[in-house]
């Protein structure tokens, strides 16, 4: 039987109670697609790790060791998520980093969700939520393991129509959705929101950037989306959706979506029922 999980390069489900990821959030994750053992995206989660283990001064992982974890927990599977958790490892109570401070590498794997094929034939309904992100510049764009504004965000609905839910800054500019990178296109330009005040800068939308060449990063607001000629989300497992509902307003497919889904399908990404 293959193992799932394993914590250091150990076949293992178990965290020391002291490992300061579990007690303040200390620490960084990725989740990550691999598709019959390959993860199209792995070059750029890599790069976001090493980024983030920089910012946060946490020792990185060894990446061939990573990588060795990555292909034992998903061994079997033809389409698995990855989840990597590196965190500041254990220490004694209190906020102060132990010095010298270790990491702890967690893999833990699993089949890959499968979407409703609807959502890529009629888009998804998304909602505006209520609950606002704080403006955090030292942390934006990380994927570090605070994550309960999106936890609050997503537990606002409870309606399995709903695919999404876009987050707003406390300054009410847009920032994503609860877990993914929101684009609109109006006029045939493409935009996206800036993350250098909070939000996640997400590996899916830094390679919708390159694959689409010129895309706008600045400040969003709320009816720009609801006058976009198309809204549509990306994320590094789910490849992007188009948005068919948000706010009242209702879309038809537009072209740069649609050419997008079919170049991320031809790379792996999107499986749909």
């Amino acid at each position: 039987m293959i193992a799932r999980t394993r914590v250091d390069g150990r076949a293992s489900a178990v965290v020391d109670l002291a490992d300061r990821g579990l007690n303040y959030g200390d620490g960084l994750f990725e989740t990550i697609l691999f598709v019959d053992g390959t993860a199209p995206l792995w070059t750029r989660h890599l790069a976001r790790l090493r980024a983030g283990c920089e910012r946060l001064r946490i020792v990185p992982p060894d990446e061939a060791a990573l990588a060795a974890d990555c292909a034992a927990v998903g061994a079997d599977l033809a389409r698995a998520v990855v989840r990597v958790t590196v965190t500041r490892g254990s220490g004694p109570r209190g906020y102060a980093p132990p010095s010298p401070a270790g990491s702890t590498r967690i893999v833990a794997a699993g089949a890959e969700p499968v979407l409703p094929r609807d959502w890529y034939r009629e888009g998804i309904r998304v909602r505006f939520c209520e609950t606002r992100l704080a403006l955090q510049p030292q942390l934006a764009g990380l994927k570090h393991l605070n994550r309960l504004e999106q936890v609050l965000a997503r537990a606002e609905w409870d309606d399995s129509a709903i695919a999404e839910g876009i987050v707003f800054d406390t300054e009410g500019r847009v920032i994503g959705a609860t877990a993914a990178n929101v684009f609109l296109v109006r006029d045939g330009v493409v935009a996206t929101p800036r993350l250098d005040r909070c939000g996640v800068a997400g590996v899916m939308r830094a390679e919708l950037i390159a694959r689409l060449g010129e895309v706008h990063v600045r400040d969003v607001e709320a009816g720009e989306l609801l006058d976009a000629d198309e809204v549509f989300l990306s994320n590094a497992v789910r490849g992007v959706l188009w948005v068919g509902e948000l706010g009242g307003r209702r879309w038809r497919p537009g072209p740069v979506a649609t050419r997008l889904i079919a170049d991320l399908h031809a790379a792996g990404f999107g499986a749909a029922a």
